[in-house]
């Protein structure tokens, strides 16, 4: 039977490999979703076949019952959900995979406080402290990114000597689960000490960080929360967990990167700075110009008459729901000759591929979405750039001022267009809190309100020609 279970967990981290490279696209997103979590539950059913568990049947009832219990709160919530929520969700779920990583880790410990013969050698309970740590930052950092994400946390909070804080807390748990690796014996009190620093130091290494930046500590808890399982994964001699909790942390280390990269930041600048927060950022050069508004009627000419047209989209359109109302006035536009394309910012949203899904639900053409190197070159021949709640994504001042926290960072050429129209709520600056210098610009028109009742002007004054 043990020689069953492993062809099963194997043939099922197979499966999680190839879920996650139908991920990558679009096309096969769904489909790698639904193969993986097939997957997922064929191992979990196998593991009740462990003779490890069917010697010990007393918990087999609780097995069950958090199974259901888990996946009935899953399925609800799932399906509840908005799109613009999401990445509170992956926040949260993300959080409790750490948590159990960390469970798992405290029960194996606990077994060695009461029988200390238990202990399975130094490597094993270096890597159960290990995913421990791990585990437990992983589930009190994404606690505290849910909260900001959700506005329950609206500020980022620094205490004096935060750092150092982080720093003597890091440190103590590192030395006191190095005691109980070490040494093979654990204590009780010592055991609840090192969890309470862990979990705090989670809470501490998470408050500072501006709202901007949540996407990549989530992605970034998520590859640690895939690390964790690993190692606990060693320590309990699974191999399913091993497998599942590498290939989980080595693609979430892998978006991480990536999101760093299109924001033009290091690691190290997203993690131990204020950029998003009310106190962060660099200096800011004086705005020159003033916003000019335009009605909904003279933006629907300036679109109709055009040969192309770049539709950009951010946070606000996926607030706004407008995805279906952007598809709607994409094929007036292409029954009057007009090219229309969507540029999508890598970071743009909230999480890398928001506003893919978004459009996608829409019924949007896959080739009409272009990723920024794709679309850049073309935005000098567009005609009118719309773009809708994005912000930060098309500041021009990311290539103009050194002393903006935002400098470097590749955006979408929105103000390279012929003429940029903005659809926003109101005139406030963006996530980050940054104002943005594409909004005073010569070509361009600000076209204010709610985005979906915006473009169903759009799509009146359209039809009206």
């Amino acid at each position: 039977m043990d020689m069953i279970i492993e062809i099963v967990y194997f043939l099922a981290a197979a499966v999680f490999i190839i879920g996650l490279k139908q991920m990558s696209s679009p096309v096969t997103a769904r489909q790698g979703i639904v193969w993986a979590g097939i997957a997922m539950v064929i191992a979990s059913l196998f593991t009740f076949g462990d003779p490890a568990v069917l010697h010990n049947t007393g918990n087999l009832g609780w097995m069950v019952l958090a199974i259901v219990a888990g996946s009935a709160i899953a399925y609800i919530t799932a399906k509840r959900v908005a799109m613009t929520d999401m990445p509170q969700m992956i926040a949260i779920y993300n959080g409790m995979g750490g948590g159990a990583a960390a469970a798992i880790a405290a029960v194996e410990l606990v077994k060695v406080a009461r029988v200390p013969e238990l202990a399975q050698g130094t490597t094993v309970m270096v890597l159960a402290v290990l995913g421990a740590i791990i585990g437990a930052v992983s589930f009190s950092g994404s606690a505290i990114a849910f909260a900001k994400l959700q506005g329950l946390i609206k500020k980022t909070i620094r205490l004096p000597f935060h750092m150092l804080i982080n720093l003597a807390m890091f440190a103590g748990a590192i030395a006191l689960g190095g005691m109980m690796a070490f040494s093979g014996e654990v204590d009780a009190s010592i055991l609840l000490i090192f969890f309470a620093l862990t979990l705090v130091f989670g809470i501490m290494f998470t408050l500072p960080i501006g709202g901007a930046d949540m996407p990549v500590v989530i992605s970034l808890f998520n590859a640690l929360t895939g690390l964790a399982v690993a190692f606990e994964g060693f320590v309990l001699q699974n191999a399913a967990m091993i497998i599942a909790g590498t290939v989980v942390g080595s693609s979430g280390t892998l978006l991480t990167q990536l999101m760093a990269k299109a924001m033009n930041r290091p690691i190290s600048n997203v993690l131990f700075s204020s950029f998003g927060s009310a106190t962060g950022g660099g200096a800011e050069e004086e705005v020159e110009g003033s916003m000019k508004e335009i009605q909904a009627d003279d933006a629907a000419i300036m679109m109709a008459y055009a040969t192309k047209v770049i539709i950009v989209p951010g946070y606000g359109m996926a607030v706004a729901q407008a995805q279906h109302k952007l598809k709607e006035m994409e094929a007036l536009l292409e029954e009057r000759g007009v090219d229309v394309k969507y540029a999508i910012h890598p970071v743009a949203g909230r999480m890398p591929g928001h506003m893919n899904v978004l459009l996608a639900e829409a019924g949007v053409d896959y080739d009409k979405i272009l990723d920024l190197d794709e679309v850049n070159p073309e935005f000098p021949t567009a005609d009118v750039a719309l773009v809708i709640g994005a912000n930060d994504v098309v500041n021009p001042v990311a290539r103009s001022n050194p002393d903006s926290p935002i400098y470097g960072m590749p955006i979408l050429d929105a103000d390279k267009a012929q003429n940029t129209i903005v659809i926003k709520r109101g005139r406030g600056a963006g996530f980050s809190g940054i104002e943005n210098h594409l909004f005073y610009a010569d070509n361009t028109r600000m076209l204010y309100g709610d985005g979906q009742k915006a473009v169903a002007g759009l799509i009146a004054g359209i039809k009206q020609l």
